[in-house]
């Protein structure tokens, strides 16, 4: 990731994080020495057994490997660190050289995911766990001190009342063969999701407005001994058991977000589409029969092209801008369409 848009990314969550508090124990020289860190990251590691060490902020976001130790000068109340690897790779988290008093309110808690905003990525939808499972309390849980993410983000949270307590975190990034509910480091770039033979939904979160473009789609491939089976019109895709639907909202979980379209049937043409929200989302649903596959690729949508809203409303915004403004063409040898259209109510 480039320092220009990790930079961006962080700003961005921290922007989103002082709504929901969590900036409120950070000083102003603090923060802005966690962004010098954050900018140094893309120093070069001269051999094989260099190890990248440095402290760890009230508030902060950690895009490389290494040991990141947190030490208290004053109660810190209210913190979070945002972990991200790249989209192949999930996220090993260990604990070490922990000196906090449970007893006395303080905790240290890792989680499988995201949480802005007081939403959870991936949702609860499309995660395989259970939500209390994606949790790993240091304070009540036998195995408190290690965890492993499902995708290429994690996070922990922590209260520690007593200067001089801290812990350190170490974290390693490992690869993943078949990743699946990514959060984008970066507004432009493509990727391919594929999910064999596994009843999962998977979702590729871009949190930017931009413009989807789906190069390739193929769902329902059969196992090399069944016969492919017949593929029905739906009215909506979602009784086909396998399709994409592209999403757009303001927050990160995927049930609460703007149904945008959806596309059941395989193409090998182009889907284009705008979707003017913060975060815009691919989602790929599967029902665990077949090879499904998908392959897009986004940037970000420029100022001029941002739909209007009418109120000061930010949901406003989101939902009605992108009804009105979505732009969809499909070219296939069979089928002029395959996607479900939102209807322009807003206008």
């Amino acid at each position: 990731m480039s320092v220009a848009l990790r930079t961006q990314l962080f700003l961005f969550l921290i922007s989103l994080s002082s709504r929901m508090g969590l900036s409120r124990y950070i000083e102003d020289n603090e923060a802005a020495d966690g962004l010098y860190s954050l900018l140094s990251l893309d120093q070069k590691r001269e051999s094989e057994d260099f190890i990248f060490r440095r402290p760890l902020r009230c508030l902060d976001m950690l895009a490389t490997d290494g040991y990141f130790t947190f030490v208290a000068s004053q109660p810190q109340l209210a913190c979070a660190t945002f972990i991200i690897a790249e989209p192949s790779e999930v996220i090993s988290l260990e604990l070490s050289d922990v000196s906090i008093d449970c007893s006395a309110g303080d905790f240290i808690k890792m989680f499988d995911g995201w949480v802005l905003k007081g939403e959870k990525f991936p949702s609860r939808q499309d995660h395989q766990l259970p939500l209390h499972q994606r949790y790993t309390d240091y304070c009540s849980s036998t195995a408190g001190t290690t965890s492993r993410s499902s995708q290429n983000v994690a996070m922990i949270f922590f209260r520690i009342h007593s200067p001089d307590s801290g812990f350190t975190l170490a974290v390693k990034k490992l690869h993943n063969p078949f990743p699946c509910n990514i959060m984008s480091q970066s507004p432009e770039g493509s990727f391919t999701m594929v999910m064999p033979y596994e009843r999962r939904n998977c979702s590729f979160s871009i949190i930017y407005p931009v413009e989807v473009r789906l190069t390739e789609l193929s769902l329902g491939q059969a196992k090399s001994n069944e016969l492919s089976p017949h593929r029905q019109v739906w009215s909506g895709c979602s009784g086909s058991g396998d399709y994409v639907e592209l999403l757009g909202g303001n927050g990160v979980d995927t049930s609460k977000m703007y149904p945008v379209a959806d596309l059941c049937f395989s193409l090998s043409g182009l889907a284009q589409m705008r979707i003017g929200c913060d975060n815009s989302v691919v989602r790929l649903v599967s029902s665990g029969n077949y090879i499904n596959r998908v392959s897009f690729q986004y940037r970000l949508l420029e100022q001029r092209e941002l739909p209007k809203a009418r109120e000061n409303s930010l949901d406003n915004f989101c939902s009605c801008g992108m009804r009105s403004h979505t732009l969809l063409n499909v070219h296939t040898h069979n089928h002029s369409s395959f996607c479900k259209y939102t209807s322009d109510e807003c206008y």
